[in-house]
């Protein structure tokens, strides 16, 4: 499975008041607010209290801002592919780690996933993180699968459908999950695996 870096850029030394991630978390609360398309530099550099030369002096446009977003998602999904709970033992207990592991990092990074999760291939940055996306769902897939080859699913479920179910409800969180809710992340990961991994886990 590759992970190609696509980050080019980290900022120069910054303008007072903003470095490249103060700049890049505000823009990202922008797009998420009023969609990326809707969002222009004039836009930001009001929000900002900056001009827009000021924003220009760490990345080329909104456009690297998107970039610089999704990638910070996606790779942070990608990283928890490569932990050793994932990638060793039974298949079963690496999928239950994988679903932990994403509640936390979609808790986390949550303005960055919302924006993950929302983009819908307009242009060449979100499609290639749509790819990457694709590329994450099918290493779930593969995890799926093998748990059943395995015998540690209930022979009566689809595996596809399982993979499709289980990161549906995890995404959801960015529709209502909100940190002063009271809920921790290991309180919403603890539920969840609970919900599906008893049922799913063949007795």
């Amino acid at each position: 499975m590759s992970t190609p870096p696509v980050t080019r850029r980290t900022g120069r030394p910054g303008r007072p008041g903003y470095d490249l991630d103060s700049l890049l978390a505000v823009a990202v609360k922008v797009f998420n607010e009023k969609g990326y398309d809707g969002t222009s530099m004039d836009v930001l550099a009001d929000r900002l209290g900056l001009s827009k030369s000021s924003i220009y002096h760490h990345v080329s446009g909104k456009q690297e801002l998107l970039e610089l977003a999704l990638n910070r998602a996606l790779n942070a999904l990608f990283a928890a592919t490569t932990e050793s709970q994932t990638t060793e033992g039974p298949h079963i207990d690496r999928l239950e780690h994988l679903v932990r592991r994403s509640v936390e990092i979609l808790v986390a990074e949550l303005p960055y996933v919302t924006l993950l999760l929302r983009v819908r291939g307009n242009t060449a940055v979100e499609r290639r993180a749509l790819a990457r996306r694709r590329e994450f769902d099918t290493f779930v897939s593969d995890l799926v699968t093998a748990a059943a080859e395995e015998g540690d699913l209930d022979p009566e479920v689809d595996p596809a459908l399982v993979a499709r179910l289980l990161f549906g409800t995890v995404n959801s969180l960015i529709e209502w999950y909100r940190p002063r809710t009271g809920a921790t992340p290991d309180a919403v990961a603890d539920t969840l695996i609970a919900m599906t991994f008893h049922g799913l886990r063949r007795s």
